[in-house]
């Protein structure tokens, strides 16, 4: 079977970058596209995280890289306390050493996105792993842009308002609930990770040392400086021994569908409460005239995702400079 072709929309953030990286390594993926945007860092930055990740990488064929000038999002007060949150390093990407320079002439993310859906329509899958704002913005650019998908998937939200960012509210929606609410009941063929699915799956360091990563390939150099990044600073600022992976989960759903178990749901976004902005709400009353308008993931097989990770590090073991 060809390749799945797909754009990654994110603001790494190691998971995001992880995640990424796993994905240009997947031989089952063909990643057309990466484009930034803001969140967890600035649109300007997650550009240079992207831009970073892919020279590390150095994939036989580059990927479109699209740019964003949004500032990162302003998080409520002591997120931290949610046991979610800490600092990726002074960047977002752990020890990688970050490129400054950035092209002439970059082209904004939302533009790449809906030039590439107008001239191929069907053609492209579409995961997000940050706030929706750039696919608000491909919509304003292209009105069918969502309909001209071939599938989209977001990372984000909750089925029953276990927020991470507040008490209701998981951050890539609170991040920009206006656009999350306008995407995710477009009518749409699309699929949501939430919390409940996505926190299913993490490392320990012991599990990490099980994968046997090979520190001289291009995968696992970056690897090596992310991931155990991740577990140390779990560790120290969170008192856990084992870090999520919810970014990998949400890539397993592209690449291995087959692990996961799906619900179609009614789904709409809470935008002006005061306590539950952000907040996804279901509505599971069965009422006819509110069909379901999305696809929510439920269920993991956790090793299942466990058992790509290890053949996508195993995998790259070969590729040496």
């Amino acid at each position: 079977m060809p390749a799945e072709k797909l754009i990654i929309d994110a603001d790494p953030g190691v998971g995001d970058a992880i995640a990424i990286a796993l994905a240009l390594s997947d031989p089952d993926l063909d990643v057309i596209a990466v484009t930034a945007t803001a969140g967890l860092v600035s649109g300007e930055q997650a550009f240079r995280n992207l831009q970073t990740l892919v020279s590390m990488l150095d994939p036989p064929r580059w990927p479109r890289l699209g740019w964003s000038s949004a500032a990162r999002t302003m998080l409520p007060e002591s997120p931290e306390r949610s046991g979610v949150f800490f600092r990726d390093g002074h960047y977002g990407l752990a020890d990688c050493e970050i490129i400054e320079a950035l092209p002439h002439t970059p082209v904004d993310s939302a533009k790449i996105l809906s030039d590439l859906v107008r001239e191929w329509p069907g053609e492209f899958t579409l995961l997000t792993l940050g706030p929706l704002t750039n696919l608000q913005l491909a919509m304003d650019r292209h009105p069918a842009f969502l309909e001209q998908l071939k599938g989209l998937y977001c990372l984000g939200g909750s089925l029953s308002a276990h927020g991470n960012v507040t008490a209701a509210s998981e951050f890539n929606i609170y991040a920009d609930p206006e656009s999350a609410r306008n995407v995710l009941t477009w009518p749409a063929t699309k699929t949501l990770i939430p919390i409940e699915t996505s926190h299913h799956f993490g490392l320990t360091f012991d599990q990490y040392d099980a994968l046997r990563i090979d520190e001289f390939s291009r995968l696992g150099m970056f690897l090596h400086k992310t991931l155990p990044y991740l577990l140390r600073e779990n560790r120290i600022q969170l008192g856990r021994e084992g870090a999520l992976l919810p970014e990998l989960v949400a890539l397993a759903a592209v690449s291995r569908s087959r692990l996961f178990e799906r619900k179609s749901l009614r789904i709409d976004v809470e935008i002006a409460g005061e306590l539950t902005r952000g907040m996804t709400v279901f509505d599971r009353r069965g009422v006819e005239s509110r069909q379901p308008n999305i696809d929510v993931l439920t269920e993991v097989d956790h090793v299942g995702v466990r058992d790509y990770l290890t053949r996508l590090v195993r995998a790259a073991d070969t590729d040496r400079e």
